[in-house]
């Protein structure tokens, strides 16, 4: 007798589906989210394959069904075979139960899980983009406040030195517990210093914490020889490739990071639109700014969007957007085949 038992994960409870395959006869449990109970309900129930949907969970989950020697398979709830459309009832017990019914179709669409380290790393590159946010925003709130007194600051990066943030220390910024009714704006300028130098500690230590990681990894300093790439698109497009076998061709590495098309074909009809961002936004941005310096850096990036833009502004962007995809595939060729950047021959630069 095998079974087989689909688990549809909640943050607090989860519900498992356990399927006999040779009767049809399937029964659901209710169990508590954590290590302890999946392991007792792996030992109950014995199944020879476990399915649940990728979620902040899913994780420890697979690393428990592989602890335990349970194969496992991690559905992708976005993908178009998954979703629920013009139903009157969706319950966890009818996710759990519908895991197992696309599984035995063949049309569960499942998604790659790394290893922990892998993940690990993914997790501290896309804290570093979110340090990075809060370090723009500040920024911007800073530079907002200082408009909405009429008074100039330095342009682009000269406002950020330490010799004229002392100076805004020094003449504007005050504790705002001693800031009189007229001028709370100088507090607040305070706080946004303060939280500014914090900020900014804490993205360098998580950048030198990744270029630790960086230097001892021969894939990234693989990447690293593409004129125009540093080191933190180099190493998220090791981390979030994995396994560039996984992947058959360009197409799939392209969709993957969801820098394809859409396509809307029906009859005569077949059109593309925007790209679909699908797959991790942190990889897709990084390679899009990238982009913009293999332009600058490198005579083929230069080439490709001049060729496609056709030397019309208004197209430079999605010009970029395409090298950007373009670059992307290199990167995971280079990584198949363990080969440094070699420039395209011009015939090839297209």
């Amino acid at each position: 007798m095998a079974t087989i038992l689909g688990i549809d994960l909640g943050k607090f409870k989860s519900v498992a589906c356990a399927f006999d395959t040779e009767t049809e006869r399937y029964g659901f449990e209710t169990v508590a989210t954590d290590p302890d109970s999946f392991r007792d309900l792996l030992e109950r129930t014995a199944p020879s394959l476990v399915l649940f949907e990728t979620c902040t969970a899913a994780g420890w989950v697979h690393d428990l069904c592989r602890e335990t020697g349970r194969e496992c398979r991690v559905v992708n709830p976005l993908g178009e075979a998954w979703q629920w459309k013009k139903v009157k009832r969706k319950t966890d017990r009818d996710d759990a139960l519908k895991l197992v019914r696309m599984h035995r179709l063949g049309e569960l669409p499942t998604v790659h899980m790394p290893a922990p380290e892998a993940r690990q790393r993914r997790s501290l590159i896309e804290f570093r983009q979110r340090l990075v946010a809060q370090r723009t925003a500040i920024r911007n709130r800073v530079r907002a406040r200082f408009q909405s007194r009429g008074l100039a600051t330095p342009p682009g990066h000269r406002a950020w030195t330490a010799a004229a943030r002392a100076e805004w220390r020094e003449v504007y910024a005050r504790p705002l517990g001693v800031c009189s009714a007229s001028e709370l704006w100088r507090g607040e300028l305070d706080v946004d210093l303060t939280l500014l130098d914090a900020v900014e500690a804490q993205v360098e230590a998580v950048e030198a914490r990744l270029d630790a990681l960086a230097g001892a990894d021969g894939k990234v300093e693989l990447l690293t020889t593409i004129p125009g790439v540093g080191p933190r698109t180099a190493e998220a497009v090791v981390a979030y490739l994995d396994d560039p076998r996984r992947f058959r061709n360009g197409r799939q590495v392209s969709a993957y990071a969801g820098l394809v098309p859409r396509q809307f074909q029906s009859g005569e009809s077949d059109r593309k639109g925007r790209i679909t961002k699908r797959g991790p936004a942190p990889l897709r941005k990084l390679l899009v700014e990238c982009a913009w310096q293999v332009r600058r850096y490198s005579a083929w990036g230069a080439s490709v969007v001049e060729r496609i833009s056709g030397g019309q502004r208004g197209r430079i962007k999605s010009a970029v957007v395409a090298l950007a995809r373009k670059l992307l595939v290199r990167c995971w060729a280079m990584l198949r085949k363990g080969e440094a950047w070699a420039p395209p021959p011009a015939a090839a630069a297209t």
